[in-house]
């Protein structure tokens, strides 16, 4: 199998990387190293990739039809991860968001028509479900009421995966992610940004009261999802699906942020601001869909993940 693979360099995609290259693939990794946070850090992410032959990596933007059409022949699979990331930036960039979330993803469609590349895996996320008031949420659930411009994008982005399919028979596999956590975690999230914080022996942010909940998911249960998703692709033609993948369970903020302190033993010192626009209160993932056509199974508890997640940060900051 040949893959290309969007934001290769990214938190998610440079693991999915590594785990695919593992497994005898042939990786394209396409990543145009913006400065949404630090390039320097995905260029290590990529440390370990490069260490193998069969990857390539591509310097250039999803957008760009000629970067696009100079991509190497005999890819059969794209899983599209690369995206402009987070709620609260795309209500201060939006058209930003929608030209590299929307129009990207058109430009990869339109990519795997023209080279007849039949297997499309696309990152969605659970900030489509706005906020939802039944719990856990559903793929079943409707979804017409984002509150972001990055939740609407990511919707449009699924729309168009399901125009793809009906209109050329592009099988299109549209995985909504929960909270991702874990090593090499973006640095602006929550959990590195509080870790970070802490380790410095500065205050926390803590937007509203700490009682938003979240259904955070440890990176390797994420990874076991996507493989997952790779083989069902694989199998089917012609078919459109929306899956979410989470842990089904949920954390509030404040627990959160002590979990964190008593893990790196420190007395965490917060301060309290409004609650921000965009922000959804709660994200709970109905897994039961993903169970049954993926086999997928989470396995991390939170102070595992939490745990995991100390040491690694502990050694990138040594």
């Amino acid at each position: 199998m040949t893959v290309l693979l969007t934001g290769s360099a990214g938190f998610i995609a440079s693991h999915l990387s590594e785990r695919l290259l593992a497994d005898s693939c042939t990786v394209v990794g396409l990543d145009n190293f913006d400065d949404f946070y630090d390039p320097a850090i995905k260029e290590a992410n990529l440390a370990r990739s490069l260490d193998y032959d069969s990857f390539k990596l591509v310097r250039g933007d999803i957008r760009n039809e000629g970067t696009l059409a100079g991509l190497p022949e005999g890819i059969d699979t794209i899983i599209h991860i690369a995206a402009r990331a987070g709620v609260r930036p795309s209500i201060a960039q939006p058209a930003l968001y929608y030209d590299v979330n929307v129009t990207g993803t058109l430009k990869l469609l339109e990519f795997a028509r023209e080279r007849g590349i039949s297997r499309f895996i696309f990152a969605s996320s659970s900030s489509v479900y706005g906020n939802n008031e039944k719990v856990p949420f559903s793929e079943t659930d409707p979804v017409d009421n984002p509150i972001s411009p990055y939740a609407a994008s990511k919707k449009a982005g699924e729309l168009m995966a399901h125009a793809y399919t009906h209109l050329y028979g592009i099988t299109s596999l549209c995985l909504r992610f929960f909270t991702v956590y874990g090593p090499r975690q973006r640095p602006d999230l929550a959990i590195h940004k509080f870790a970070r914080l802490m380790a410095a022996g500065e205050e926390i942010p803590m937007f509203g009261d700490g009682t938003s909940r979240r259904d955070y998911t440890y990176i390797e249960d994420i990874l076991h999802g996507i493989e997952a998703a790779v083989e069902w692709v694989g199998r089917n033609q012609g078919v459109h699906e929306v899956v979410n993948v989470g842990e089904n369970r949920t954390v509030s903020l404040r627990e959160m942020i002590q979990v964190l302190a008593t893990e790196m033993e420190v007395e965490p010192r917060i301060r309290r601001f409004p609650e921000q626009p965009g922000d959804v209160e709660r994200t709970y993932a109905d897994i039961s869909k993903a169970k049954g056509i993926l086999g997928y199974d989470p396995k991390w508890a939170f102070r595992d993940g939490i745990q995991a997640f100390l040491e690694w940060f502990r050694g990138s900051a040594a």
